[in-house]
């Protein structure tokens, strides 16, 4: 099989688990909506829309983590990740694969959760939907590694934010600059980030499961 092929079938083995068993994708549309109705109550009245953008903001990070949380323990509770490993492919292919399921579930959340912000707060224009698909990206790279790191931890479920809040900081900023018109730069910066992470996060992969 090829890279590509290897990828593929990866990342389509993580959808259909999820499509039978139903469990990720749900919990995460339940909470980013729960956050965002919350929000929208707790929200004081008159209040600007760059603090409505930030909550937006906070929302999609935590309901990303949400997802990655999940994103492993499927491979933990079988045992299947020593074979995967084991599997006679690249071993970034099993990043990859993950990464592309993870960002699928992503693209799913915002497809509710971004109606949702128009309905409670404001429209949101296309430089807000182009923040969020980089930013998307960005957190299905790094994210995935990191997640491959935290489980094989016992307390993955507190590793993982400890790992992966302070790398999504550069995100929240550029999210938030890129929707409140703060210029093409906070775009520029978030594609530098997904593109320095997926670098980054490719090139030691290998060596992360292969400690873990």
């Amino acid at each position: 099989m090829t890279y590509a092929a290897d990828v593929a079938a990866l990342a389509r083995k993580d959808l259909l688990l999820e499509l039978r068993a139903k469990e990720t994708l749900p919990a995460m549309l339940l909470f980013v909506l729960s956050t965002l109705t919350v929000f929208h109550f707790a929200l004081p009245r008159g209040a600007g829309g760059l603090a409505a953008l930030g909550l937006l903001w906070v929302a999609i990070v935590f309901t990303a983590l949400l997802g990655l949380t999940r994103a492993f323990v499927a491979e933990r509770e079988q045992g299947l990740l020593d074979a995967l490993v084991l599997a006679p492919c690249d071993r970034s292919a099993i990043w990859l694969g993950k990464a592309v399921a993870v960002l699928a579930f992503l693209v799913a959340a915002e497809l509710v959760a971004l109606p949702a912000f128009a309905a409670f707060f404001a429209p949101v224009g296309a430089r807000t939907i182009v923040a969020v698909v980089l930013a998307d990206v960005g957190i299905a790279t790094v994210g995935t590694l990191l997640g491959a790191m935290a489980v094989a931890g016992r307390a993955r479920e507190l590793l993982l934010p400890l790992l992966f809040l302070p790398l999504a900081i550069p995100i929240v900023v550029g999210g938030v600059g890129a929707s409140a018109g703060g210029g093409s730069r906070y775009l520029a910066f978030l594609a530098l980030y997904d593109a320095v992470f997926a670098v980054l996060s490719w090139a030691s992969f290998e060596y992360v499961v292969a400690e873990a």
